[in-house]
């Protein structure tokens, strides 16, 4: 492909040799790489930002397994790369070299432009005046040596993060893309890079002095076969790790790629391909550099759940749209009037306040003051800030659009905008000109210019005054939206209560997360039961006329994911929670949509309902939603408890909620008039073998290894250490011993796992109670509940 310049963000870019292949045994090409490095720059760029980067370049590609390309490291920043790219000299033996700081997606683009497949930083950062600052995280490098894996690196990790969790330190771990784990810990920044390096190597040699025959500490390469060699080195100032996100020079494109914890329990733990990232949602590292970001400033002026503006949980900027960039212009009335101004612009709105709003003529300019950047969910945000809160008072769309960008320097902004048909800004040719200071609070002079970008003269606009009443609806408050709770009972208890209040009404218990909404007769908004803001969160349920009536109404409900058997899933809905990301949120709605379930009422057809009886609220709420969307659900109410806990199990619901009929709805309050009786779910297991204990279970059982019968054997489904007493361990003891072999009767049981087994005939069958299967079919959380002597081996089947 030809040589083509391109704009991004403002910044011109030059690329060439798009269908370059640079990965031959997969045949990813240039292109694909700079397309993944674009679209996981919300994710890379918080990692890496203000951190001078090394850089592994395979201009020729990285070959294959049996011929391997070769790379090269670049540490200065190459003569012809584009002048607008932040760099920092470091001095080195031979003289200063210049070292590329990525800060934004051009940036990325840049280097992945010129083949920089592995971007490498260190643990330390530049401040804005260039001044190295002390490390802001701790990092330990699992690398397997030869005839140790994956399992055997999170089994270390796991020990590691025990330990560093002792010390307050709570660690992230990475799958590095190449061979092993990273493992890596916020720091605050206070010790020296010399004195953390001391710590991470003291870590090192505590595991190692504890599990010696798995891990070694020692930089020599003799030690490391069958073994995990902790590499502490990586904290010393002078070297870098692969900084996650990065893709890595290996034959298939690979990525250091950030997990989950839970994910390491996988025993098909494995490295992910780069689209297997892409298609990942959320930062699992996020806390790991939890100041950084564009939106710092912004959350730290807001508390989330006292103010109905978006509060990200990370000060990350998202990934570009697609299309010209937007705007919005909103009507603030605070302690004193004044129009905000927000552009889109590196994944976030940068933003100015205009006392007068935009000028309408070019003779006249207005004074626009910069303000701290905002997410981009506030493109579309009204609403009434509390008092006592920060920017107090109605806020309004005045017009929305896109614009197209002319300049944008750090002194000066000339773009066109374009809002709505029908608003009032119409199409306007606008430059922002800075007049004094730098960053927020700078001042800037917004100016109307004289000829559109064509060069034609431009039109006056209309003068711009307040609008005569700018208050939306008010909100009802937070302390009134605190739902009524449910008690914990039993089903006997459950029973007898109902027989007291005169008439069963019994309502299933799903598995999802409680949501307040507040209806305005067009959209919903969102609140979690602690009071927190969902709203972007669940697009198909906000950002669309649920059909609710055209009155204004509270209502109370729970949303849900489905299963493919229709039924709710708390894991599948664990995707779309904690989301901030725009681009994340329709991804994931898309292949996890949701539902509201409604159960209550609290403020319909023009009063407060909470009063009234559950019957007469019931009646209410059937009415309001009898012409609802599909995406909301009223589920039946049941008349027999017994039937009804009968049929929420067969159908693997989480339980049932008994209700009495009579009673108002409690705002805030845990009430022994709602009862919950959940099913805990169980398995019987087949016990096939003992991990000793160690610390105050020294000399007896560690956890037991357990398995269920299939076709193929008897599948391994994990650990279980807790639910056990003193007696139950010692019987435990006193029926296994007898039964001690040689041979692993399991099924894929991973070689963490099976390392200091003690294995036993598969004879003895228990019961675990759980949270879920993993989709590698291990326990989840598994606890004892005892031995069944009643049950054989070949009578265990997965209950699922």
């Amino acid at each position: 492909m030809a040589e083509q310049t391109v704009r991004i963000d403002g910044r011109r870019l030059r690329l060439s040799n798009l269908d370059k292949v640079l990965y031959p045994e997969t045949g990813t090409t240039k292109g694909e790489v700079i397309d993944y490095y674009s679209r996981i720059a919300p994710r890379l760029l918080p990692h890496v930002r203000g951190r001078p980067v090394t850089r592994k370049r395979w201009p020729d590609g990285v070959g294959t397994a049996t011929e391997p390309g070769e790379p090269f490291f670049a540490k200065a920043l190459e003569p012809g790369a584009p002048a607008w790219m932040p760099r920092h000299p470091i001095d080195h033996s031979s003289g200063a070299k210049d070292y590329p700081l990525v800060e934004n997606v051009p940036a990325l683009v840049y280097l992945a432009q010129v083949a920089s497949l592995e971007l490498h930083v260190p643990q330390w950062r530049f401040d804005a005046a260039g001044t190295r600052l002390n490390p802001d995280r701790i990092v330990l490098d699992l690398d397997p040596g030869p005839g140790v894996g994956l399992a055997e690196c999170a089994e270390v990790a796991r020990w590691a993060r025990a330990i560093l969790v002792d010390i307050g330190l709570a660690p992230s771990p990475v799958t590095s893309g190449s061979k092993g784990i990273h493992l890596y810990a916020h720091l605050d920044g206070r010790q020296t890079s010399d004195a953390v390096s001391a710590v991470a190597k003291e870590l090192a040699r505590a595991i190692e002095a504890d599990h010696s025959d798995l891990v070694v500490s020692q930089m020599s390469k003799a030690a490391r076969p069958g073994k995990v060699f902790i590499d502490w080195s990586q904290n010393n100032g002078s070297k870098t790790t692969i900084a996650p996100y990065s893709l890595r020079g290996r034959a298939e494109p690979t990525v250091a790629a950030p997990r989950t914890w839970e994910e390491l329990d996988d025993p098909g733990l494995r490295h992910l391909l780069f689209h297997e990232v892409l298609e990942r949602t959320g930062d699992p590292l996020a806390a790991i550099d939890p100041v950084d970001g564009p939106l710092r400033a912004y959350i730290a002026k807001r508390t989330a759940g006292r103010t109905p503006e978006p509060v990200p949980d990370a000060p990350h900027a998202e990934a570009a749209g697609d299309g010209l960039p937007r705007f919005v212009i909103q009507e603030h009335h605070a302690s004193r009037l004044h129009w905000d101004l927000r552009l889109e612009r590196d994944g976030v709105l940068v933003s100015w306040a205009v006392p007068k709003g935009v000028p309408p003529t070019t003779g006249k300019n207005s004074l626009a003051v910069m303000t701290e950047d905002h997410p981009m969910q506030y493109l579309d945000f009204a609403g009434e800030i509390p008092r006592g809160q920060y920017g107090a008072g109605t806020m309004t769309v005045w017009d929305t659009g896109t614009y197209e960008l002319e300049k944008w320097r750090d002194d000066e902004v000339i773009a066109t905008l374009t809002g709505r048909p029908d608003g009032p800004l119409g199409r306007v040719r606008l430059a922002l000109i800075r007049t004094e200071g730098s960053g927020e609070k700078s001042q800037w002079l917004l100016h109307r210019m004289k000829t559109d970008a064509e060069g034609r003269p431009q039109g006056e606009g209309p003068a711009v005054v307040p609008r005569a009443d700018p208050a939306p609806p008010a909100p009802t408050a937070a302390a009134d939206l605190r739902p009524m709770l449910a008690t914990s009972s039993t089903p006997g208890l459950a029973r007898a209560a109902a027989e007291r209040w005169g008439r069963e009404w019994v309502e299933m218990k799903w598995d999802g997360i409680r949501g307040i909404g507040m209806w305005d007769g067009q959209r919903l908004r969102l609140r979690s039961r602690n009071g927190n803001e969902m709203t972007a969160t669940y697009p198909e349920l906000t950002s669309v006329d649920l059909g609710l009536g055209a009155a204004p109404a509270v209502i109370d409900g729970e949303i849900v994911a489905l299963d493919a058997q229709g039924r709710p899933s708390f894991p599948l809905l664990q995707r779309r929670m904690n989301l901030a990301q725009a681009r994340e949120i329709a991804h994931e709605a898309a292949r996890t949509p949701v539902h509201l379930y409604l159960f209550d009422v609290l403020e319909a057809e023009g009063r407060v309902v909470t009063g009234l009886t559950l019957v007469e609220r019931r009646e209410i709420l059937e009415r309001l939603a009898a012409d609802a969307a599909a995406v909301v659900v009223v589920p039946p109410v049941f008349d027999d408890v017994e039937a009804a806990l009968a049929a929420s199990g067969r159908f693997g619901l989480e339980g049932i909620v008994v209700k009495d009929p009579g009673a108002p709805y409690r705002r805030g309050e845990r009430s022994d008039r709602w009862l919950k009786v959940k099913h805990s779910r169980t398995q019987e297991v087949v016990i096939g073998g003992i991990r000793p204990g160690k610390g105050n279970r020294a000399g007896t059982i560690g956890s037991l290894l357990v398995g269920v019968p299939t076709a193929d054997g008897l599948q391994y489904a994990g650990r279980v250490g807790s639910g056990f007493g003193e007696q139950t361990l010692a019987r435990l003891s006193a029926l296994l011993e007898p039964l001690r072999t040689d041979a692993d009767p399991f099924v894929g049981v991973p070689a963490a796992d099976a390392r200091d087994a003690l294995w036993v005939r598969p004879d003895l069958v228990g019961e675990v109670e759980f949270a879920e299967f993993t989709p590698g079919g291990i326990l989840r959380q598994a606890r004892w509940r005892g031995l069944r002597p009643d049950k054989d081996p070949a009578d265990v089947v997965r209950e699922d």
